[in-house]
């Protein structure tokens, strides 16, 4: 316990000093750094290999940050962090000026996200200022949902990893921007579009290409292993012969994969070397809008 709260104080120094440090949320593993500090933000750039066009979420320990990020605050933003906050949900807004544009790759909006995980809004309130933290991988490889999967991609890369265990949702936070009128949602996640209409009392519109790219999981591919990803919808089956089966039920040799596990799974087959992963999708994850992104991304099929 002491030896863990001695690496706890060592990453509140490191951020404050300007480096970057890994932490767990109850999402996936983040890669942070303080917001207002430009070098600092760079260097996630550089240690993830990320292309300068995808934006950064801002993580906040606490709804008075909000001022210090957003200007022009809808009502609707009250609601849902009111309903959602702590949690998985990231709100788009207009950007405040004293936020770095790399921050927001040039956009003129921010979006912020208030994490569900103990270690994650201690550490944001010891820094105190908000970090920015995209997922604590290589750009474009599955999240990272444990501590031993940010040290397998980012070994050497970073001062220090902070270690919360298995992170209990497995896929990156829902995003919905409030920048227009109608509410648009960015990026599915565990909290659905119906949840969102239902404490907002409106419809919520779906992206569309023409949205601007002011959310990360809009472009570039995504959540990919090295090895080919072959998605299986059904009521169509998978071949008996695939060499790398998931499957989100159970189905003969298959291993089964849940939201929590999913980019457990495509590691352990990059480690096991295979060359192709057969992914199955029974309805249950059909109708799972924020994992079918997840796989359907991992495929590069959207």
């Amino acid at each position: 316990m002491e030896c863990e709260e001695k690496k706890f104080l060592q990453a509140v120094e490191l951020l404050k000093q300007g480096e970057v440090v890994a932490f767990p949320t109850e999402t996936v593993y983040g890669l942070g750094a303080c917001i207002f500090y430009e070098e600092a933000v760079q260097k996630i750039f550089s240690i993830k290999k990320r292309p300068s066009d995808n934006p950064l979420i801002a993580h906040i320990g606490s709804l008075s940050d909000v001022a210090k990020l957003a200007i022009d605050i809808p009502d609707a933003f009250y609601t849902l962090s009111s309903a959602f906050w702590p949690g998985p949900l990231t709100i788009v807004l207009k950007k405040h000026p004293a936020v770095p544009a790399l921050v927001s790759a040039g956009h003129p909006t921010m979006a912020i996200r208030m994490p569900d995980h103990p270690l994650a809004l201690r550490l944001i309130q010891a820094v105190g200022e908000p970090l920015v933290a995209p997922s604590a991988n290589l750009s474009g490889r599955p999240s990272p949902t444990q501590a031993s999967d940010v040290k397998e991609d980012l070994a050497g890369r970073l001062p220090l990893v902070l270690d919360g265990g298995e992170c209990s949702i497995g896929i990156e936070s829902t995003v919905v921007s409030l920048i227009d009128p109608i509410p648009t949602l960015l990026r599915p996640g565990s909290i659905s579009q119906a949840q969102l209409e239902s404490v907002l009392k409106c419809p919520i519109r779906l992206a569309s290409e023409k949205d601007p790219a002011c959310s990360p999981g809009m472009k570039h591919r995504h959540y990919a292993p090295r090895a080919r990803v072959q998605v299986v919808l059904y009521p169509e089956r998978p071949s008996t012969s695939a060499s790398y089966l998931i499957s989100s039920e159970p189905l003969f040799s298959a291993l089964v994969f849940n939201r929590r596990n999913f980019y457990s799974r495509l590691r352990e087959a990059d480690r096991l070397g295979a060359e192709e992963i057969t992914i199955y999708c029974g309805p249950s994850v059909q109708q799972d809008a924020g994992l079918m992104n997840r796989i359907l991304r991992s495929a590069g099929l959207l």
